[in-house]
């Protein structure tokens, strides 16, 4: 299994009272993640290997997020240097697919330092009739890869 690392910079809005990153504002930087792995853009050369799912207005897939779990293992302070967001697909089900994240330091930061652990359940929707729809054998092919376990999650009752 192969994980997709991508960097992803804290903004001073991102910050709470507590001079940490807010719980909320993660689902933020996690959705900022997935975006740039899992949706094609048209107008840009840069493309990530899971880009399967075309972001133009054109598009006849839409995406709805069924599910959500975070767990918030060391606080986040303000820092300088990206996030390490690493992703993977922890699940390739018939409509839906199962992200997989975990969120690191940076990586100049020695140890490296594991901040969050996350999960995101998402549907393919058909976007002119707005029910599931299956996922294709192309998309599966180049899932494939980076398909891993389930998140770990420490804290489940």
């Amino acid at each position: 299994m192969s994980r997709i690392h991508v960097p992803i910079e804290l903004r001073w809005s991102d910050l709470d009272a507590y001079g940490h990153v807010n719980n909320a504002r993660m689902l933020t930087l996690l959705e900022e993640a997935r975006v740039r792995v899992f949706w094609r853009d048209p107008d840009s050369a840069q493309e990530a290997p899971l880009a399967v799912i075309d972001a133009s207005d054109a598009t006849s897939t839409r995406t709805v997020i069924a599910r959500q779990e975070c767990e918030y293992l060391v606080p986040i302070p303000h820092l300088r240097a990206p996030l390490d967001v690493q992703l993977w697909l922890a699940k390739i089900g018939g409509a839906s697919i199962e992200i997989g994240y975990e969120v690191f330091s940076a990586p100049s930061v020695q140890p490296p330092v594991l901040y969050t652990r996350a999960a995101t359940t998402i549907v393919l929707v058909d976007a002119e009739s707005m029910r599931p729809r299956r996922i294709t054998d192309a998309e599966r092919e180049a899932w494939a890869p980076y398909l891993g376990e389930p998140v770990a999650f420490g804290a489940r009752r």
